[in-house]
C-alpha cells in the first residue's frame, strides 16, 4: 500500500489509528495527528490513557477468530466514532460487511489516492458530532442528581428538600401520584442520611396479602404457625441501622397500623409467635398516593399514626406539572436506553415533543419511561415520532389553554431552543431572541433554566 502524505498540521486534532495490516502504512492528514498501534492490546492501552473522539481502523481480510476481539474493542467506548479503511474485495464476505455496517460510521476503500480530502472531511464531521454528544451529556449531568433528572423549579425544590431532610432522623412522608418517583426520592434521602451505610429495605404495603403482612414486616419465630419451620427476620428488622421504606402506606390494614405506631413510638418490635421486644434502629420513610387526611376522616387510617409519619413531608408534582422537565426527561431516557438497546435513534421530532407537552401523563415518569422504551424498540426511523410514542392522537387534539399559559409556554420553548442552538452561550442566545442578557437571565430564572 502506498504512503499517504499531506501538509503538517498547525493545530492538530488527535485520533487513534489501529493498523492491523501486515505492512507499515503511515497516514498523514493536515490538522490531524494519529497515534498508530498495530495490535488490539496496544489499542486498549492507549484508550485507557487517552480520550479520543475519532478512531480509524485499517483492516485486512480478517480471519474468523479476529471478529469477536475487534468487535469488543469497537464497542468498548461509546464516545469513540470509528472509520474503516479496507480492501474493497473484503466486502464480498458477509461477516466483514456486517462488521462494517454495525460498528463503523463510514468506510473508505484502499488505496485512498484521490479520497484523502473526503477522508479528512469525514474525520472532521465525526469529531464535530462527537463534541456535540459530549455537550449533550454535560447537559444531562448538570441536571441529574440523586439518579433523578429535573431542571424545573418544582423539581429543583425537591432536590433542596432532599438535602434538608436527609440529615434529620425524623420520619418522612412522601406524597404524590403513582409513577412520580417516590421510591427514588426515598433512596436519595437514605443515601445522604446518617443511615447510608445500612440497608435500604423497600416494602409495598399495598402488594402484600393482609394475612402475610404482619410476618413480612415484623418476622416470626419458629413454630409461630403451620409452615413456620425456622425463624424469619422481618423487613423492619432487616433495615437495622438503615432505612425502611413503606410504600403505599395508605393501604396498610388497620391492625398493622397499631403495630407500626408502636414501633415508631418505642423503636421496638416483636416477632410473630415471640414475646421478646427487639430494639430496631431504622429510619422510617413512607409514601402514599392517597389523601391521608381524608382517610383519617373516613376512619381508615389512624390519626395518631398519621401525625407520627408526617413529621417531614415532601410533595412530588405530577409530570404534567413539571413543564420543561418533560422534554429533558424524554431526551435523557432516550439517550440512556439507546445505548442499552443498541439503537440508532438520534432524537425526537418536533411533533413528538409537542404531543408530549400536551399529554396529561396519567402514569407520570413511569409511563414516560415505558413509552420511550417501546418507541426505541418499535421505531424504524432515526427520529422518534409521536406515533412511535403512541401519542399521535394526542398531537391531533386541539388542547385549549389560557392565553397567558400559551404565551408562557411559547416563551419558555423559544428560550430553550435558542440556548440549545447556541450551545448555552447566553450572549448568542440573547441576540437570537432579540433581548438583552439581563432580560434573558431573568427569563431563565423564571422558567427554572440553569
Amino acid at each position: 500500500m502506498s504512503a499517504l502524505t499531506s501538509l503538517e498540521p498547525e493545530r492538530p486534532r488527535r485520533a487513534l489509528l489501529l493498523d492491523l495490516s501486515s505492512e507499515i502504512t503511515p497516514l498523514h492528514l493536515q490538522d490531524w495527528v494519529f497515534d498508530r498501534v498495530t495490535t488490539l492490546g496496544s489499542a486498549q492501552g492507549l484508550l485507557k490513557q487517552n480520550s479520543y473522539r475519532v478512531g480509524i481502523a485499517l483492516l485486512p481480510d480478517l480471519t474468523e477468530a479476529q471478529f469477536e476481539p475487534i468487535e469488543t474493542l469497537l464497542d468498548g467506548d461509546e464516545h469513540l466514532a470509528w472509520l474503516a479503511l479496507i480492501q474493497h474485495e473484503a466486502l464480498e464476505k458477509q461477516d466483514f460487511r456486517r462488521l462494517i455496517y454495525e460498528h463503523f460510521y463510514d468506510y473508505f476503500s484502499l488505496p485512498l489516492d484521490g479520497s484523502l480530502s473526503h477522508l479528512k472531511q469525514a474525520l472532521g464531521h465525526l469529531d464535530g458530532m462527537s463534541r456535540l454528544r459530549a455537550l449533550e451529556q454535560e447537559t444531562f449531568s448538570s441536571v441529574e442528581e440523586f439518579q433523578m433528572v429535573g431542571g424545573s423549579k418544582h423539581f429543583l425544590a425537591i432536590f433542596d428538600q432532599i438535602r434538608r431532610v436527609a440529615g434529620v432522623e425524623a420520619p418522612v412522608l412522601i406524597r404524590g401520584d403513582t409513577g412520580v418517583g417516590k421510591e427514588m426520592i426515598a433512596r436519595a434521602i437514605h443515601q445522604r442520611s446518617l443511615q447510608a451505610e445500612g440497608q435500604f429495605v423497600a416494602v409495598n404495603c399495598g402488594a402484600l396479602p393482609e394475612t402475610l403482612i404482619h410476618a413480612e414486616l415484623f418476622g416470626y419465630e419458629k413454630g409461630a404457625f403451620t409452615g413456620a419451620y425456622k425463624r424469619k427476620i422481618g423487613r423492619i428488622e432487616a433495615a437495622q441501622n438503615g432505612t425502611i421504606f413503606l410504600d403505599e402506606i395508605g393501604d396498610l390494614p388497620p391492625q398493622m397500623q397499631v403495630y407500626l405506631l408502636r414501633f415508631l413510638e418505642q423503636k421496638t418490635i416483636e416477632r410473630l409467635g415471640g414475646n421478646q421486644s427487639i430494639l430496631v434502629n431504622a429510619r422510617v420513610i413512607a409514601a402514599t398516593h392517597v389523601n391521608l387526611e381524608q382517610a383519617v376522616i373516613d376512619a381508615t387510617f389512624r390519626e395518631d399514626l398519621y401525625y407520627r409519619l408526617n413529621v417531614l413531608s415532601i410533595q412530588v408534582p405530577r409530570l404534567a406539572e413539571r413543564g420543561s422537565d418533560i422534554e429533558l426527561l424524554a431526551r435523557y431516557f432516550l439517550h440512556k436506553f439507546s445505548k442499552e438497546y443498541g439503537t440508532h435513534s438520534r432524537g425526537l421530532t418536533r411533533q413528538a415533543l409537542e404531543a408530549m407537552l400536551s399529554y396529561s401523563w396519567p402514569g407520570n415518569v413511569r409511563e414516560l419511561i415505558n413509552r420511550i422504551r417501546r418507541a426505541l424498540v418499535m421505531s424504524e426511523n432515526r427520529m422518534i415520532s409521536a406515533a412511535d410514542l403512541g401519542l399521535e392522537e394526542c398531537h391531533s387534539l386541539n388542547v385549549v389553554v389560557p392565553l397567558e399559559q400559551a404565551r408562557a409556554h411559547a416563551e419558555e420553548l423559544a428560550v430553550r431552543n435558542c440556548l440549545n442552538h447556541s450551545l448555552n452561550n447566553v450572549s448568542q442566545a440573547s441576540k437570537l431572541l432579540g433581548v438583552s442578557r439581563v432580560t434573558l437571565y431573568r427569563m431563565m430564572d423564571k422558567y427554572g433554566i440553569r
